[in-house]
């Protein structure tokens, strides 16, 4: 019950901001008869009360994830919407304020902009919010409609010096951040999957944040994700949401400690080799390379359950480590001040923010204010870092500019 006092302030807020918009959008339509102002205002606030319910319910009680999925779609959308027209309130708002305070009392009305469009500086505001809000209505729409699945295959060549000859040429795929508990299209998932293994990947990488929050989201995508298969194996990480923090608080629980254990035996069953705090060999004709993988190590508020003292372990004669952790964060913050021997990090987390641009030469991306590495490949001396903008989406249910990724990459020697 602990998130219950903020969604409360969260939903108070957001009923004063519907009094606000609708306050606004009812005084410039003048021209409405009663009985069409009754009309839109029942349907306005039938539709906020009903979506703030169904949010509630949505967090709070078992829905059907499809049900859930369509109920945050409205969510965002209509907040998105809203978000988008405040500015051009606010602005009027200022407007008549400073009207009240600096002009004479005689001037008592609001005046049209120009005697040839008599449309008062008011209406103007207000109906350009208006169309403001189309634009977010639009372009996220599309993202949801068009982005969400658009799975876009990364390929990425991987220069390791010290790699053994055996291994030149091998490939690699990575996906991450699946957060299947926002699925609603089964066909469209499944239609990714088969695209990672048209590549025939020698290898392959899952690097973390299987569901949103239980164990239970991945139920039905379960036998989806377990064809994931590769001739050397599939190997695994957790990332922050794997752990429950989000749904059962940062304290330990019976609950909690169970839904950890289903989540570890839910990579057993689909096949995959989760590392936590471990590590693995790898070895191609008699040579052999080192897989590290560590549970979640993040900075700020994200948990830092991984322990690197642990991962590395044994592996001082391997001649290439490539490491396995979620955040990338943990590259800077730990990786390249403390371990010079992991030549590689392959990380996820950030989705991209599922928002921004992506070209061959040129990104951009609200998410690189929080993070300086947030997609595609980064080196530092020699070490190196690639984050993967993730499989699937948390929150909005779509992707505009940043589309879900599976990487490919080709190990080489130089």
């Amino acid at each position: 019950m602990g998130r219950l006092p903020l969604i409360i302030v969260a939903c108070i807020f957001i009923i004063a901001f519907d009094v606000y918009c609708f306050k606004a959008i009812v005084s410039v339509f003048k021209k409405w008869k009663p009985s069409t102002k009754k009309i839109f205002g029942i349907l306005y606030w039938t539709y906020s009360i009903l979506l703030i319910i169904g949010v509630f319910a949505g967090i709070y009680l078992n829905l059907f994830l499809t049900l859930r999925a369509i109920i945050l779609v409205a969510f965002f959308l209509t907040v998105a919407c809203k978000l988008a027209m405040l500015p051009f309130l606010i602005l009027d708002d200022l407007r008549r304020l400073f009207i009240k305070l600096f002009r004479k009392k005689e001037v008592i009305k609001d005046q049209p902009i120009s005697e040839a469009e008599p449309i008062s500086r008011s209406e103007f505001l207000v109906k350009a919010g208006l169309v403001a809000a189309a634009v977010p209505l639009t372009s996220l729409s599309w993202g949801i409609i068009s982005g969400a699945y658009d799975y876009q295959v990364r390929r990425v060549n991987l220069i390791l010096p010290n790699l053994p000859k055996a291994f030149d040429g091998i490939t690699l795929g990575q996906i991450s951040d699946i957060h299947s508990g926002s699925f609603y299209n089964k066909t469209a998932v499944k239609g990714g999957v088969d695209m990672l293994l048209a590549e025939k990947p020698d290898f392959i990488f899952f690097t973390g944040d299987l569901v949103n929050n239980l164990t239970n989201e991945v139920r039905d995508y379960q036998d989806i994700f377990a064809k994931v298969k590769a001739p050397l194996g599939v190997y695994s990480t957790l990332g922050n949401h794997d752990y429950g923090d989000y749904y059962f608080g940062k304290e330990s629980s019976p609950a909690k400690v169970k839904n950890l254990q289903d989540i570890i035996d839910v990579h057993k069953v689909m096949g995959y080799d989760l590392l936590m705090n471990q590590n693995r060999r790898l070895k191609v004709d008699g040579e052999e390379i080192g897989i590290l993988g560590i549970e979640n190590w993040g900075m700020g508020r994200f948990p830092k359950y991984g322990k690197m003292e642990l991962a590395v372990q044994n592996t001082d004669d391997l001649p290439v480590k490539l490491l396995l952790s979620h955040d990338p964060s943990h590259w800077r913050g730990e990786v390249l001040q403390k371990y010079p021997q992991i030549d590689a990090m392959f990380s996820g987390h950030t989705h991209g923010m599922q928002f921004g641009v992506r070209l061959k030469e040129y990104q951009w991306s609200p998410v690189q204010y929080i993070y300086k590495e947030w997609a595609g490949l980064y080196q530092e001396q020699k070490q190196q870092l690639y984050v993967n903008v993730g499989y699937g989406f948390l929150g909005y249910p779509g992707r505009v500019g940043i589309l879900p990724e599976i990487t490919i990459f080709t190990l080489k020697r130089a």
